[in-house]
């Protein structure tokens, strides 16, 4: 429970690093309206040389990683021949083989993985839409400025931190799931249920800007108020789908959430390319529309995996061989726990007899 708790606090604060989606076009509209655009390509190399800095730093967290270098650490401090049950005795290409084709291969034949793609790449595509939509909308229409156009984005930006806040509620209502008797946690699927919460959230979120982003004469407060809903759960589908990634996938996890990260990359980047046609087309009002009973459509989604995600998983043969590994590994602890203890045991009662 505590591993629990600790993962879903720390995706939360993980996901501030997604605040730039909103801080980057109000920053980037009042760099580029009074000091030019090629400012915003020197901010944003500097920006990266810092990040770089970090990345350099940053200790290890992959545990199979750990473990190998544990293992070499103990053979070179004992001279006793410890090994980790990820040494691999391949080659470098044979590693980077299977390391980089397992997320796409992962992602066209799990089931979990094609649908959450699915779900999360529209997600994501519709949120990167919104720096073409919003532009058009308060530029264009209501005729700010770019810096002020840009502060539009704080509505998106309140509902992120919003959920952000609300992570130990959240965390309450999930810990309040029934405990899998097979691992004595809740079980992957309490994390849908705050996705299923979200997907209502972010039609909404979108079909009420759809309506009041135009005409101008409706209230430039209203449209912006919209975003709160729709960054509230962009936020919770991003968090708790990444948990439910993460804990269905156990060991596997990074390979499932590069697949995602990808899938959903590519439509993010397509999706505002379309905007610009799409909003000329048939106007922002219908535009809203589209996307937001596109969203609607997809809400089946978690509701399915919240209801039959456990059968689901056990129908997944990398999942089913993730468990059986797992325990064996465990069975192999086990035993070699009771071997050290009657070790222990023996010579105890050796010392015994020597001592009387």
């Amino acid at each position: 429970m505590a591993q629990v708790r600790i993962n879903m606090r720390s995706h939360s604060v993980w996901h501030i690093s997604n605040q730039p989606l909103v801080l980057g076009p109000i920053i980037g509209g009042f760099v580029t309206q009074y000091l030019g655009w090629r400012w915003m390509d020197w901010i944003a190399l500097m920006l990266s040389g810092v990040a770089l800095v970090f990345s350099l730093i940053m200790k290890e967290t992959y545990g199979p990683i750990i473990l190998q270098k544990k293992a070499a650490r103990m053979r070179k401090e004992t001279g006793d021949p410890y090994w980790s049950r990820y040494d691999q005795k391949a080659s470098l290409g044979e590693i980077l083989k299977v390391n980089l084709g397992r997320p796409f291969v992962m992602a066209v034949t799990e089931p979990i993985c094609i649908f959450w793609n699915i779900y999360i790449a529209i997600v994501y595509g519709i949120l990167y839409l919104c720096f073409t939509a919003y532009p058009i909308v308060f530029r264009d229409i209501r005729g700010w400025s770019l810096g002020l156009s840009g502060l539009a984005f704080l509505g998106i930006g309140i509902g992120c931190l919003i959920t952000i806040a609300c992570e130990p509620f959240i965390r309450r209502m999930i810990n309040n799931h029934a405990i899998d008797p097979e691992t004595g946690k809740v079980p992957p699927e309490a994390m849908v249920s705050i996705v299923c919460i979200s997907a209502i959230l972010i039609p909404a979120g979108e079909l009420w800007f759809a309506w009041t982003c135009a005409p101008a004469s409706i209230h430039w407060i209203v449209p912006i108020l919209a975003g709160v809903p729709f960054g509230a759960g962009n936020t919770g589908v991003f968090i708790y789908a990444s948990n439910y990634l993460s804990y269905s996938y156990g060991v596997y996890a990074a390979s499932a959430m590069a697949g995602n990260s990808v899938i959903r990359s590519i439509l993010g980047g397509v999706l505002p390319l379309v905007g610009t046609y799409l909003y000329a087309g048939i106007g922002p009002n219908w535009s809203g529309t589209l996307l937001g009973l596109l969203e609607v459509a997809i809400i089946p989604i978690p509701i399915v995996f919240y209801k039959y995600g456990y059968k689901i998983r056990r129908k997944s043969a990398l999942i089913v061989r993730m468990q059986e590994d797992k325990k064996r590994l465990e069975g192999k602890r086990l035993r070699l726990q009771q071997r050290l203890e009657a070790r222990a045991n023996a010579e105890a009662t050796e010392k015994e007899k020597m001592e009387v």
